[in-house]
């Protein structure tokens, strides 16, 4: 069978991409790198993931090349300690984990977050292991063409990751933001392999420092935020979704997303983050019919507070839009996502994760 004509592009761009931090020692740009923080930000969400399958080198290259400011990478951990790209730390949604009999024996269900999952899960794999695997498209039914790709790349780690960054910042001449999230900080905390401490060392071992560097570090969950505040002095983000933090159902604390959203608790959030990631929700709900409504007092609570605000995700297929701007009533099909953002940075947002990084680009230089 023929290969899928991204495929030859994203190996031969990956390949060469990452040959160039042997060269960074000789080669300076020729102008400063500028920082991407004077306008709304456009985050490539788990890289370019409506293209490529997600947190792969390719998908994270193509956002930079499609000018994103910031690459999204979710941060799991293995079982021997190293930082690897995955969107959860199950992993077969989004390996082919399942076609590899001799990891059959590893199938097993426990409870992540308070949920009980049945599947394959990074803790239970070395880096080496996990590098026998190859990336699949999480939502193949949605996305069609990317699962035409499943196969082709493997599973980065936070390293390569940075390499990447590096050798696109040489070749871009601009500067490549990490915004990265520590997935089910609790959970891995629980098993003795807590993911701040091998964060930070990787960041600062790689020149990342201060908050100044291109970094945002982001998280469902407060205390390992707190604790990130403590180690480090890199911008942090608190994510905001449905309930609890899950850390503050451990703790019994019972503070919720909802009171974390209210005036008081943006205030409290912002003495620990500098920006808040809210689902879309928070800023424009949608109505009945699945439209958007009017803008909350999310944004203006949240400058108020100090915080920036960079809400999640914006996608162009149609399973993801509100009703009036979808093209048709196939999922797949790709709707009018220039009409959503529009009317998001009407409303003050700071910033954007896209899975479609080249149509915000397009959106904000005004093309």
């Amino acid at each position: 069978m023929p290969r899928h004509p991204l495929y030859r592009l994203c190996r031969r761009l990956c390949t060469g991409l990452l040959v160039l931090p042997l060269l960074a020692c000789a080669a300076e740009p020729a102008t400063p790198l500028r920082a991407p923080e004077a306008r709304p930000l456009v985050i490539g969400h788990r890289g370019a993931s409506g293209y490529v399958p997600e947190h792969t080198l390719a998908s994270y290259a193509l956002a930079v090349l499609q000018g994103a400011d910031y690459i999204e990478p979710d941060l799991v951990m293995t079982r021997d300690g190293q930082l690897i790209a995955r969107h959860d730390n199950e992993l077969g949604l989004t390996t082919d984990v399942a076609q590899h009999p001799e990891f059959a024996g590893r199938k097993r269900t426990q409870t992540v977050d308070g949920v009980a999952i049945e599947g394959w899960f990074s803790e239970d794999f070395t880096l080496a292991e996990i590098k026998r695997l190859r990336a699949i498209e999480r939502i193949p039914q949605v996305r069609p063409g990317n699962a035409r790709l499943d196969g082709a790349f493997p599973v980065p780690t936070l390293q390569e990751i940075i390499d990447l960054a590096r050798s696109l910042e040489l070749s871009q001449g601009r500067r490549i933001g990490l915004y990265l999230e520590t997935k089910h900080p609790s959970h891995f905390q629980h098993l003795g392999l807590g993911l701040e401490r091998p964060l930070v060392r990787t960041l600062q071992r790689n020149g990342y420092g201060g908050r100044q560097a291109p970094v945002y570090l982001q998280s469902f969950e407060v205390d390992n935020l707190k604790t990130l505040a403590r180690l480090a002095s890199f911008r942090l983000v608190q994510l905001y979704g449905d309930g609890q933090p899950y850390d503050q159902v451990l703790a019994g604390s019972g503070l919720t997303y909802a009171q974390m959203a209210t005036p008081a608790g943006l205030a409290a959030v912002a003495r620990y983050a500098d920006a808040v990631g809210p689902d879309k929700r928070y800023v424009i709900p949608r109505d009945a019919a699945g439209d958007l409504g009017a803008p909350t007092r999310f944004v203006a609570d949240a400058h108020r507070a100090g915080l920036r605000v960079h809400p999640y995700t914006f996608r162009a297929e149609n399973a993801f839009l509100p009703a009036r701007l979808r093209s048709s009533e196939r999922p797949e099909e790709r709707g009018d996502l220039g009409a959503e953002l529009k009317a998001f940075l009407a409303a003050g947002v700071d910033g954007v994760f896209t899975d479609q990084p080249d149509l915000a680009v397009r959106l904000r230089e005004g093309r």
